[in-house]
This record gives C-alpha cells, sequence and structure tokens, in this order.
C-alpha cells in the first residue's frame, strides 16, 4: 500500500507540480502571434458552439510552461490568416472537446482521487484496534468474555493437578470469603511439565469452571521487531485485564519471553529484557491488581528468571506429569466418547501398553487408529488398527512396499531374537510385548519392551546394567548367531552410551564414586546462562570417565552373550517364527516361550493367568526350563506335583 501511494503521489506531482497554463484572451493572443512568439498552437473547433479553444507555446516559455485561450467564430478568421502568414505549426482538431475534458481528468484528475482514497483505507485501518498492521503497542492477547466451554470433566488424569487450582475457582467466584480470613489468593500460578500433557487445557478448564473472561497469549506474541513493542503490550494486556476483573490472564511457553536476563546473548540491552521488566512490575509491582489471576505454562522452567518465580508474582508451581496406567485410561475414555469401537476393546487393556504416553499421544493414537478403520471401510476401530497405530507413532508407517531378501529378513529376525531373549531371561529387565522385523521409518525392525509394573522415575543399578545387557543383545546374537556384525546395532549402541555415561557421571554407580561430573544443566546451550557448554573436572578425570563406561558397556556385553549362548535354542525359535509372521505379539511370544509354537486359546496348554504366573515362578527357582516343548498333559502334572 505505501509504494501505491508513492506511484501515486509522483503521478499527481508529474500532471500538476510540473505544468504551467497561462490564459490569454483573444487579443492578447494575436499580439503575440504578431511578434512572433507563438511557436506552437492548435485550433480545437467546438462543434455545438461557434466557440475555438487554442493551446500552444511561447518562445520564452519554459519547457513545462503552454497558453490557452478561447475565441470565437468572429474572431477565428483573423488568428488564422496570422497563423497562415507567419508560417506557424498549427495543428487542426476537428474532434469535441468534451473527449479531451475527459482524457484531462483521467490524467490529472484521477491520481489524486486515487490518493485521497487510499489514504483513507490506510488511515481507517490504523484506527481499527487491535488488528491494525500499524497497531504493534496493543495486545494481542485474545479474549474468552465466559471462560469458554471447557470444564473439568473433559481434564482427565489430573485429579492432583485440579485440587491444586481448585483454590482459584473458588476465589474468582467467592473472593469475600478468602479475604474475611485475611488469606491471600495465589497471584500466579506456573503449569510445568512435558509437551502435551494438558497444561493449557487445565487453564482454559480453570477459568471455564470459573466462569470469568479468559485471556489467552503466547509468550512469543511479546516481542515485536520494534524496539519497545513487548513492554507496551504487557501495559496494554493488564490495561484491559483490570477492566475485566476478576479474570484470567494465561501466558503459554512463558520461557519465550521470561528467559533470565543477563545472557549476553542478542546483545547488552536484550528487547526480552525490556517485556520481562514491565511483566515483573505489572505482576507485583506498585500497582494493584485485584481479582487478576495470572497461569503461565512451560516445559523449560529451569530457564526462567528467578524473581519471575518468587512468591508475589508465581506463588505456586503445579507439576503436570505424564499420566500413570489409571490417568491413561481416563483420558482414552474422554477421547474415545465420539468413536465407535469393536466390543473386544478393552481400553484398559491399551493404557497398560502405552506408558511414557502423553494426553496427547493418547489422542494422536485413538485418531490413527480411526484413519485406519476408515482407510480399511471397518465400521468400527479394532484392535488392529490400535496395534498399528502403536507402531506408527512409535517409529512410523510401515514399509510394506519394500522388497526385503531372504537372507536380510533372517538377519534382522537373529537381532531382535537377540533382543527379546534378553528381555525374557534377564530378572530386571523390561518384557516383551512385541517384535516385528517389518520396516518402520529407519528401523528394519524392533522389539517393544515395557516396564514390568509401573513405578516412579526410579531405576536400580541392577535395572540399568540389564537395560544396557538388552540393548546389546542384538549385536551379541549377530556375533554368536551369523558370525559377522552389522549396521543394525548403531541406535542401540547410542543408547547404551548414554546410559552407561550417566551411571558414571550423573547416578554415582562407578569406581569413581559418588560424584557428579555432568548434570542436566549442561546438556544444554542457549538456555540464558552459559553459552559454552563447560566440564568442571581434569583431562585425566575425563579419560577415567571414559574407562569406567567403557566397563560398564563390556561387562553387559559379556553377560548378553553368555545368555544367549545358554538359550540358543529359543533364539532360533523366535527368529524362526519371525521370519514366518513377521510379527509376534505378546501372546505369541508367552506360546513360543512355554510351548515352543504358536497356538490359539484353545491350543495352548496353559491360557489363564494363574497358571502363567506359577510357570514363571518354576522357571525363576529353576525347576522347570525358561521355556519348554512339553504338551499340556505334562506340564500340568509339573503344576500338580508343584502345588501339591
Amino acid at each position: 500500500m505505501i509504494l501505491c501511494l508513492i506511484v501515486t503521489a509522483v503521478l499527481v506531482y508529474l500532471n500538476f507540480g510540473g505544468n504551467v497554463v497561462h490564459e490569454l484572451s483573444a487579443g492578447e493572443l494575436l499580439t503575440e502571434i504578431e511578434k512572433e512568439k507563438v511557436t506552437d498552437i492548435t485550433i480545437t473547433p467546438k462543434s455545438s458552439e461557434s466557440i475555438y479553444y487554442i493551446t500552444g507555446k511561447l518562445k520564452d516559455y519554459d519547457k513545462n510552461e503552454s497558453f490557452k485561450a478561447k475565441v470565437i467564430e468572429a474572431e477565428i478568421g483573423d488568428v488564422t490568416d496570422y497563423v497562415e502568414s507567419h508560417k506557424l505549426n498549427e495543428y487542426v482538431n476537428e474532434s469535441d472537446p468534451g473527449s479531451s475534458q475527459i482524457v484531462y481528468i483521467l490524467v490529472n484528475v484521477l491520481p489524486l482521487v486515487i490518493l485521497v482514497v487510499l489514504s483513507y483505507i490506510l488511515f481507517s485501518k490504523m484506527a481499527s484496534g487491535n488488528k491494525s498492521s500499524m497497531d504493534f503497542g496493543k495486545s494481542r492477547a485474545k479474549l474468552s468474555e465466559n471462560g469458554g466451554d471447557i470444564k473439568f470433566d473433559k481434564v482427565a488424569g489430573l485429579d492432583e493437578e485440579k485440587q491444586e487450582v481448585a483454590e482459584l475457582i473458588d476465589f474468582l467466584k467467592d473472593p469475600k470469603k478468602f479475604q474475611k480470613l485475611g488469606a491471600r489468593i495465589p497471584k500466579g500460578v506456573l503449569l510445568v511439565g512435558p509437551p502435551g500433557t494438558g497444561k493449557t487445557l487445565l487453564a482454559k478448564a480453570v477459568a471455564g469452571e470459573a466462569n470469568v473472561p479468559f485471556f489467552y497469549i503466547s509468550g512469543s506474541d511479546f516481542v515485536e521487531l520494534f524496539v519497545g513493542v513487548g513492554a507496551s503490550r504487557v501495559r496494554d494486556m493488564f490495561k484491559e485485564a483490570k477492566r475485566s476483573a476478576p479474570c484470567l490472564i494465561f501466558i503459554d511457553e512463558i520461557d519465550a519471553v521470561g528467559r533470565q536476563r543477563g545472557s549476553g546473548i542478542g546483545g547488552g540491552h536484550d528487547e526480552r529484557e525490556q517485556t520481562l521488566n514491565q511483566l515483573l512490575t505489572e505482576m507485583d509491582g506498585f500497582g494493584a491488581n485485584e481479582g487478576i489471576i495470572i497461569i503461565a505454562a512451560t516445559n523449560r522452567p529451569d530457564v526462567l528468571d528467578p524473581a519471575l518465580l518468587r512468591p508475589g508474582r508465581f506463588d505456586r508451581q503445579v507439576t503436570v506429569s505424564l499420566p500413570d496406567a489409571k490417568a491413561r485410561e481416563a483420558i482414552l475414555n474422554v477421547h474415545a466418547k465420539n468413536k465407535i469401537f469393536d466390543k473386544t476393546i478393552n481400553l484398559k487393556n491399551l493404557a497398560q501398553r502405552t506408558p511414557g504416553y502423553s494426553g496427547a499421544d493418547l489422542e494422536n493414537l485413538l485418531n490413527e487408529a480411526a484413519l485406519l478403520a476408515v482407510r480399511r471401510d471397518k465400521n468400527a476401530i479394532g484392535m488392529d488398527e490400535l496395534d498399528e497405530a502403536t507402531d506408527r507413532v512409535l517409529m512410523g508407517p510401515a514399509k510394506t512396499s519394500r522388497k526385503i531378501t531372504p537372507n536380510e529378513k533372517r538377519l534382522v529376525a537373529i537381532h531382535e531374537a537377540g533382543h527379546a531373549v534378553l528381555g525374557i531371561k534377564l530378572e530386571d529387565a523390561q518384557e516383551v510385548h512385541k517384535i516385528t522385523i517389518i520396516p518402520r521409518g529407519h528401523a528394519g525392525g524392533y522389539t517393544m519392551m515395557l516396564p514390568k509394573e509401573e513405578k516412579m522415575a526410579i531405576m536400580t543399578q541392577k535395572e540399568l546394567t540389564d537395560h544396557i545387557t538388552g540393548l546389546l543383545g542384538g549385536r551379541a546374537a549377530e556375533e554368536l548367531f551369523l558370525g559377522e556384525v552389522t549396521t543394525g546395532a548403531s541406535d542401540d549402541f547410542k543408547k547404551a552410551t548414554n546410559v552407561a555415561r550417566s551411571m558414571v557421571t550423573e547416578y554415582g554407580m562407578s569406581d569413581l564414586g559418588p560424584m557428579q561430573y555432568e548434570g542436566q544443566s549442561s546438556e544444554n546451550v542457549f538456555l540464558g546462562r552459559d553459552y559454552n557448554k563447560t566440564r568442571n573436572y581434569s583431562d585425566q578425570v575425563a579419560l577415567e570417565i571414559d574407562k569406567a563406561s567403557r566397563k560398564i558397556i563390556e561387562d553387559c556385553y559379556d553377560i548378553a552373550k553368555k545368555v544367549l549362548k545358554q538359550n540358543e535354542d529359543l533364539v532360533h525359535l523366535l527368529a524362526d517364527a519371525l521370519v514366518e509372521n513377521e510379527t509376534l505379539t505378546k501372546e505369541q511370544i508367552e506360546s513360543l516361550v512355554l510351548t515352543g509354537k504358536i497356538c490359539t486359546t484353545e491350543e495352548c496348554p496353559v491360557s489363564d493367568e494363574p497358571t502363567i504366573l506359577k510357570l514363571r515362578e518354576l522357571a525363576k527357582a529353576k525347576k522347570i526350563k525358561g521355556y519348554t516343548k512339553m504338551t499340556k498333559e505334562e506340564l500340568m502334572d509339573v503344576l500338580k506335583d508343584e502345588l501339591e
């Protein structure tokens, strides 16, 4: 638009500012002709009237000067005679001068009209409010007058978190109850947790339950191209909030604006610091913000400025963690309300099979399953769709069109069987739930291993070493049973090395003693603190760390080879089944381990959970083999003897 204004102004200048037209009478024109000052002349007759319009130039005129004159028919003869006698350049226009007037208007007046219209549009937009492209200092917060239609019943799996913020709802509904006892409600609540755990949803539910205006803004909406815009937007947001009090302000991803000051990144006087300073002042300065509660969300609380986290600003921090099995079941029930499932689907079992999934992951899982059911022209979502959706979310879509040679299929099967056997045999290893040799993403196959029981994020040294041993099972199986190794274990090595190094440098599980050499604070740069990664130990200690990490890896690799040698039959049994079926479920793996073959529920010698648990106890006590090809009668005789 600015370019259009410039072009229009140039046209107006060329048409108006540059041309000078002198108006002459008939007598003055004849005088100039007699003095031989006229160089060019144009005579335009008027058909409806006895009038002639004459234009031209004089010798003493500048380039942009001209004259015009109006001559009646009685005098035109004198003009034409003078023109002929003095041999002037004459152009006689026989057309109606009305058309030339139209051309004159188009050329000279139209640019001015365009300039006026564009100016009107521009200034109208400047006065139109927050949507204006020129109104940089206005708040970008989106306002929901009644808090929206999201209530606590739509927030599943966050029971403790909902209790923490319930006081805010009571305060917004009846503040006098708190003021009567001298209680001060928290001015701000910081929701901390991994992405997708429901922080934004919880904030919306608080506003919906309290039925108060709800301002929503992202931390990145404050900082703009121009200096001072962020601070101006903070002031304007709180100004609007005071008009709507009592109300809620929700700042999503507050780490974008609340990062610790003084980092030196972005210049000596960062625009973010101005914005943060204004936010700190508005939250707890001299001004009163009665009835305004601020809720913010972040998954990086470690980078926030300490002044932002102190009491009086964000008084309370609520950790929104990844859901446990019970919470995942509740989340699945919420997202399953608008979907049609097969009667065999058990959401409780699905919740137990998805540890580590966030609420967003679970919603995406069910949506992927629904899309697969539609693609397969099914009327309901079945277990096959849920299994496939789980694999798609974890590893990506299956590459079914890729042609795999028999040798490559056998190689991948041996590799995955090595992982699975260690998961089955190691006491503290995770439980094997699925094995597949179908390529997905960058992997030629994978073994899904899940915790035997869900617990807090605390692991023993034995659990960590068994985890490393399981990761090395694929390479150990290749070396033992194929006679050569492949590149398929590269990702396993990366994970195993990270765990081993963490055991040495963070958990104190080595001969170096209970010291932490590297913490999470040194894993990331650009945190608003240290620009470069530093270490607090010498080169000699670094060498010792490498040696200790290598020893853990080597010990675990020796254990992996030893266990696989003792269970070579089971490795080949699982590998053969994988080559034939490509994918083995938990039930099929259990059947192979107990009976040596894949069988249906009717054919299996043991299918009830108590019997399977008893067999596991006997196997652990080494009274029966880890797997057996006994018949149903033989197995039941063993159980009968043990139970008696």
